[in-house]
């Protein structure tokens, strides 16, 4: 039996690796192009697409295995995104600790600028967190931020109101970020593969039903008009999960 723990644990050691490598490699490849990060959209979700098990539930999907994968592509990117949702149900602290190496900036898309000031990420030193809000938003909720040690940026509204994910990504690079790893929620995965923004993909899937929030939403009247495809699919067993990498197909109107 121990044996077959050692192996097993090998096996996916070396899987895990593969997908590294395989990340690097796509990250690397868009280095010529410094007006931007080159994204790798990353997260887990269940076997019927969900990431939780409902809105305002902080549910646990991946195994140990798979966590030590997502700490290991954290290390390796310059920042980590999230949207203020997954902050408020989560509280996270978007950093590496299943793995050696760096801590990725911390960047949370808040648009209004709905995070509470006593989250964990504020409390963290280094990196500092950077809160990204749409011109206007609150200047007393900036200014307790900054007191509480984030920064805060403000970039254009997309349509809806939201942040405009492309202005953020431009004002990223123009800070020097080079890769990007954006672990959701749905909101953000979705605009993400509707403006066709991410580069390429790791996605793990946990062997389990949750009938709950999906992880991506409806690409329907999000103006786009392409289905988002992987190319050079890799995918293997990480202990029970199954983990997906592949680089995203460019459509015709990317906006690169």
């Amino acid at each position: 039996m121990a044996q077959a723990l050692r192996n097993a644990s090998r096996k996916d050691a070396a899987v895990g690796q593969e997908v590294l490598d395989r990340v690097q490699a796509v990250l690397e490849s868009g280095l010529s192009d410094l007006s931007r990060p080159s994204v790798t959209l990353a997260y887990a979700q269940s076997f019927d697409g969900c990431i939780s098990e409902g809105p305002g539930m902080s549910t646990a999907i991946s195994n140990r295995e798979s966590q030590v994968l997502t700490h290991e592509l954290r290390a390796i990117h310059d920042a980590l995104l999230v949207g203020v949702n997954t902050v408020i149900v989560d509280d996270p602290r978007l950093n590496v600790r299943l793995a050696s190496g760096p801590n990725p900036i911390p960047v949370i898309v808040d648009s209004n600028l709905r995070i509470p000031v006593d989250v964990r990420l504020l409390k963290t030193v280094e990196p500092r967190p950077l809160v990204v809000a749409t011109r206007g938003a609150c200047e007393e909720k900036q200014a307790a931020l900054v007191d509480r040690g984030a920064e805060v940026l403000c970039v254009d509204a997309a349509a809806d109101g939201s942040v405009d994910l492309d202005s953020l990504l431009l004002s990223l690079g123009e800070r020097g970020v080079r890769s990007l790893m954006i672990e959701g929620g749905a909101k953000i995965i979705t605009s993400v593969l509707a403006a066709d923004l991410a580069d390429q993909l790791v996605l793990t899937i946990s062997p389990q039903f949750l009938g709950g929030m999906r992880s991506v939403e409806s690409l329907a009247g999000r103006g786009c008009d392409h289905r988002p495809e992987l190319a050079d699919v890799f995918c293997r067993r990480i202990g029970s999960d199954l983990v997906v990498q592949g680089e995203f197909l460019r459509s015709a109107h990317a906006r690169r």
